[in-house]
């Protein structure tokens, strides 16, 4: 079995293009972090359509830790991203599962922060999200994986706003990798807008 999609150079800079034009605004936001920002990007658009997932998934299947048996991320953003990663792999038939990390543990049944098959304790995980910025959304889910008693050494994010987020992720002994900077979407934007 074989991934319908390669990703490339040329899906690479495919990728590039959606973004910039379905993911990207430029204007005055107020971010999650609370930051006040000029640049916007919202990944759903791209994430949620199938051709755009299938060039995520890939993406970010390439800079998995070989050793991670899971990929995991905080709601709402990471939920098409682990799923799409863990169903790339089984393209490729690597062994793969997805996590979702809750915002607040469940408040009925188990009370479980976690859903999904968890794999042993002890057990690789890497850590998608979609937009890095200051790095909380992440760390929130390292946080409760860790307190699970997961190893997290990776975060893979779509777009790094490169406001902090890496230097954040570097003081919870994680690394962060980016498959854009923001600087390269505002740049792929204004070249789509002349």
């Amino acid at each position: 079995m074989t991934s319908a999609f390669r990703y490339d150079n040329d899906a690479r800079r495919t990728l590039l293009k959606r973004l910039a034009r379905e993911a990207y605004r430029r204007g005055q936001f107020t971010l999650a972090s609370g930051r006040e920002s000029e640049h916007y990007v919202n990944c759903k658009p791209v994430s949620l359509s199938g051709s755009g997932l299938a060039l995520i998934s890939n993406a970010m299947l390439d800079q998995l830790d070989a050793q991670a048996v899971a990929v995991a991320g905080l709601t709402l953003g990471a939920d098409p991203l682990v799923s799409g990663v863990a169903m790339a792999a089984a393209l490729v038939e690597r062994p793969l599962d997805a996590l979702i990390v809750r915002k607040q543990a469940k408040g009925h049944g188990t009370g479980a922060w976690l859903e999904g098959p968890l794999p042993p304790k002890g057990a690789l995980i890497t850590v998608l999200e979609d937009v890095v910025t200051t790095g909380g959304s992440s760390l929130k889910a390292v946080h409760q994986l860790r307190e699970a008693g997961y190893v997290v050494k990776r975060v893979i994010t779509i777009v790094d706003r490169e406001e902090g987020g890496a230097t954040a992720m570097a003081a919870a002994d994680l690394e962060l990798v980016s498959l854009f900077r923001l600087s390269e979407v505002s740049s792929a934007a204004e070249e789509l807008s002349r």
